[in-house]
């Protein structure tokens, strides 16, 4: 991906720019989540039992963390939140599932 010319928001005068400047963004987002859902994906391979997928208190700690994060970087904490527990309820599922499919196949 070649890195494209980037503009502040203060120097977006056009909608058309501050499109161009999301889009762009949206990019760098779905790199980040491809290379995270690489890390998702070998924990799946090394836990054992699909009940490790969900961890409570793991999860309540990291939404707490990025909470205070977001809000340090003038996010709205409660969006953030949002997100990420979206996030992590759908890495749940995925490494339930193919903790559940691994076990499956082995016993055949």
């Amino acid at each position: 991906m070649s890195k494209l010319p980037t503009r502040p928001p203060e120097n977006c005068n056009t909608k058309q720019h501050i499109r161009a400047e999301i889009d762009r963004i949206d990019q760098l987002l779905l790199s980040l989540f491809a290379e995270r859902q690489g890390y998702v994906r070998r924990m799946a391979e090394i836990k054992q039992n699909p009940e490790e997928a969900f961890d409570a208190e793991r999860i309540e700690t990291m939404v707490a963390d990025i909470k205070t994060r977001a809000a340090a970087l003038d996010l709205e904490p409660e969006q953030v939140e949002e997100v990420w527990r979206c996030l992590i309820d759908w890495n749940v599922a995925y490494e339930k599932r193919t903790i559940l499919r691994r076990l499956n196949s082995s016993k055949k």
